[in-house]
């Protein structure tokens, strides 16, 4: 007879992949434990930029510590060639991750899931019966699934073994403005193509703060710093508080990376779900941790892990997957043609096709696949 597991679900981070996951598993009944390495509210390093998809997500579930609705955007080509396009409903909302999260958690909350803070999970272990996540203090906690969402740098992604394919830093800088500059930045966000193949800059307000950030292919370490440096002195914003100064590693999934191993499950960053392209990661975590959520309730009440489990990997498969291929394909045209990108979202429909992508009117994979794209990537693709 196998050992009784203390929980249901146990539930490896809260971030918006794992509070997703201990929501879901909560509301279907399952007894669910969080277990969080630091202490919320946190600090986290991110855009804080919510797409369609995301405020679809948690829609009706939180109320939204929305900053900022962004309505315009600004684009540059290495700092030059720029112009500005507006939209009459939102494109983008924007929020401080230790505000959203916090919102994420009191829900989960509600939802009946325990949070165990200050708990940072060294090891997992799985027997016949249940799984076990090993923590710092020698302790362990043991559940029938577990439900890692613990970052891609996190013992979830180790025992899974997950693989990653795209590697990319990104640096980030939270700064402290004025009003006038508040002001001349409300409900607009800057997005510059950068001069490292494949990086991008951006400039998110947040209220009193500006969110200022590249991000390029891990290797350009010094190259990327550089550009953080000069895109700050260029926009005239080097002279204000700098209250965060971060950065941290994205990391995209293999096409045939492990999304489970027995009991444990893995999801958002830690599952390396996010698009390649614009390396957004909360509408992937959001998605999949619901997901997860869902399927490890159900393995868990039946106590039969391997068909509940293969629904979630089957899922993400096709709900998330398809995407991330998507972002990959543009992602390879963007690299080889940024000055074609910058040229085409300057355009009636190209500026169309941008809003549908920010408002989640159109996934990547919708639109790789229209035949107009396919014959502009092709055309692309024939130029040296």
């Amino acid at each position: 007879m196998s050992e009784q597991a203390d929980w249901d679900v146990a539930v490896i981070g809260a971030g918006p992949a794992g509070l997703a996951a201990a929501s879901a598993a909560a509301a279907a009944g399952a007894r669910t434990v969080i277990l969080e390495r630091a202490e919320h509210p946190r600090y986290k390093t991110c855009g804080g930029g919510l797409i369609g998809a995301s405020l679809a997500a948690v829609s009706g579930q939180i109320q939204l510590p929305a900053r900022d609705q962004i309505r315009s955007a600004t684009f540059t080509l290495r700092g030059g060639h720029e112009f500005t396009r507006q939209h009459d409903e939102p494109l983008l909302a924007m929020v401080l991750r230790e505000e959203f999260d916090a919102a994420l958690l009191h829900r989960a909350l509600e939802q009946g899931a325990v949070t165990r803070q200050r708990a940072p999970v060294r090891a997992i272990e799985q027997t016949a019966g249940h799984a076990s996540a090993r923590l710092a203090d020698g302790s362990a906690v043991t559940a029938k699934v577990i439900v890692g969402a613990d970052g891609s740098s996190g013992v979830s992604a180790r025992h899974v073994g997950v693989e990653f394919a795209q590697v990319d830093l990104g640096l980030e800088l939270e700064i402290n403005v004025p009003d006038p500059v508040r002001r001349r930045w409300a409900g607009r966000v800057l997005l510059d193509w950068g001069k490292i193949p494949a990086s991008y800059g951006w400039v998110f307000p947040k209220g009193d703060r500006l969110t200022v950030g590249v991000i390029a292919a891990r290797g350009n370490g010094d190259a990327t710093r550089a550009y953080l440096r000069e895109f700050v002195g260029r926009l005239g914003l080097g002279s204000f508080e700098v209250v965060r100064d971060s950065g941290h590693l994205t990391r995209c999934r293999t096409d045939r990376a492990s999304l489970r191993k027995g009991r444990v499950l893995v999801a958002g960053d830690a599952a390396g779900l996010l698009d390649p392209w614009t390396r957004e990661g909360i509408s992937f975590a959001l998605r999949s941790g619901a997901l997860a959520g869902e399927f490890a309730a159900k393995a868990a009440v039946a106590d039969r892990p391997e068909g509940p489990l293969d629904e979630y990997v089957a899922a993400v498969n096709a709900a998330l997957v398809p995407d991330m291929r998507g972002g990959q394909v543009l992602l390879s045209a963007f690299t080889r043609h940024v000055s074609a990108f910058h040229a085409g979202l300057a355009t009636p429909k190209g500026w169309r096709v941008f809003v549908k992508m920010c408002r989640s009117e159109i996934s990547f994979a919708e639109l790789v696949g229209r035949r107009s794209v396919r014959m502009a990537l092709s055309l692309l693709n024939t130029i040296k």
